[in-house]
């Protein structure tokens, strides 16, 4: 299966040159011109050359903050600011972040926090919380000089919310936009050769959540990124060694994608069911729960903790750094209606199905069919479920998550759990039609 990742690019955000080290030369288009899609060229000599960002440190108070980022040679980037959350984010070319633990977990002065990590295959982003309306005073990349090393220096000023709104003009205002649509053409299995039918197997999308700069939960040493990412990959493996559906991932390596581009992974290529991989945690303050919890999509959650959930994983978009403002609206404001029963019951239905199966396999949250208003679920045409593999809050979910038999099995149970939704659809079409 071709790699969905390598396809992907950063429309608006300054970044149009994966698997590149500098992006010198290449231009990025203007607002007006839209996504622009660019295949990427794998590079063996670069992947292992790429610049070492050594250092980060803020410096400041609330009227004036400076961010300083050293690296072992100068980089290409493009900083903007984006509104609701007030954030800043900077884009550069991929970058091996070794960077002491904890960095970026501690604020100061118009500056709550920062996160950095990979956005793309050869694009990294750095992203700063902000504690209110700040511009972009000025951003530059030094270069070496008196014995230190060259340096990213981004310098913040405080501002009212007037003048920020004005300071992002259309044309100001980048955001991450992976080609999704030119992406699918290489994911999906090659159409039918002349003279052949078209391949009738149902088509399973498996979305592992986060990636890339948001790691989503973490605890004991790991991040809920590599855990779902490790799990989906099982799922996928499972599945397509059945030989009867075709199976598309929104992600296969630790890449960031919007959530908005997660359903149109599965819309666009008319998926019979989306299933999306994600492992909760919980404050302490909130208890030690449990378990594996599956959702489904509805306007009103089910219960708190369902609604607490979906608000913090309905946030990965900003987290990651995409400009809320402009997102589409086709998908994230349908509510559920009478067009959407039909893929409602259908979804509820492999619920209750898959909560059946995994019963057997693994451990259950006391009430393990919720729903919430998940944007990842919103795709008003395909069946989709959310499921949280269990609490990596919780030591022995924990254990459970990072047991290589543990997962053998629990993907076994899902394995069966599809089998048994498409039963019917399957002994109507006959193998591999």
């Amino acid at each position: 299966m071709a790699n969905l990742a390598n396809q992907r690019v950063l429309v608006g955000g300054g970044l149009l040159c994966a698997a590149a080290l500098l992006c010198a030369g290449s231009i990025a288009p203007s607002a007006a011109e839209g996504p622009r899609a660019e295949a990427a060229t794998p590079n063996p000599v670069a992947a292992s050359t790429f610049p070492i960002a050594s250092d980060a440190r803020l410096a400041g108070d609330a009227r004036q903050t400076r961010f300083i980022l050293d690296l072992d040679k100068p980089i290409q980037f493009r900083a903007f600011a984006l509104a609701d959350p007030y954030r800043v984010v900077v884009d550069i070319p991929q970058v091996s972040f070794k960077l002491s633990a904890g960095t970026g977990a501690a604020g100061r002065g118009l500056v709550k926090a920062f996160r950095y990590g990979l956005v793309m295959p050869g694009g990294s982003r750095i992203v700063f919380d902000l504690t209110g309306p700040a511009k972009i005073a000025n951003s530059t990349m030094l270069e070496a000089a008196n014995g230190q090393p060259p340096r990213l220096v981004l310098e913040l000023e405080e501002v009212d919310r007037t003048a920020f709104v004005q300071s992002l003009a259309p044309e100001n205002r980048p955001e991450l936009r992976p080609a999704i649509a030119e992406a699918n053409a290489a994911v999906v299995p090659s159409a039918a050769k002349p003279g052949q039918p078209p391949d009738a197997r149902p088509l399973i999308v498996i979305d592992p959540g986060h990636g890339g700069i948001d790691n989503g939960t973490q605890a004991g040493g790991e991040m809920e990124k590599n855990l779902v990412l490790g799990f989906g990959l099982a799922l996928r493996d499972r599945i397509e060694k059945s030989g009867k559906y075709r199976v598309v991932m929104t992600r296969d390596d630790d890449t960031f994608i919007p959530l908005n581009d997660r359903v149109k992974v599965a819309r666009n290529q008319s998926a019979a069911l989306f299933v999306s991989i994600h492992a909760d945690a919980l404050p302490r303050r909130e208890g030690d729960a449990q378990g594996a919890t599956i959702y489904t999509l509805s306007d009103k959650a089910s219960d708190a903790e369902a609604e607490r959930l979906a608000e913090a994983e309905n946030k990965s978009d900003a987290i990651g750094g995409v400009n809320l403002t402009d997102e589409p609206t086709e998908v994230a404001d349908i509510l559920i209606d009478l067009a959407q029963r039909e893929t409602r019951t259908f979804s509820n239905r492999f619920a209750r199905l898959l909560m059946g199966e995994m019963k057997n396999t693994a451990r259950m949250h006391k009430h393990p069919l919720k729903s919430a208003g998940f944007r990842v679920l919103k795709a008003p045409d395909v069946p989709s479920v959310l499921v949280e593999l269990g609490y990596v809050s919780n030591k022995g979910d924990l254990e459970h998550l990072v047991s290589a038999n543990w997962r053998t099995r629990t993907v076994g149970s899902m394995a069966q759990a599809i089998d048994a939704f498409f039963a019917k659809r399957l002994a109507t079409a006959g193998p591999g039609k």
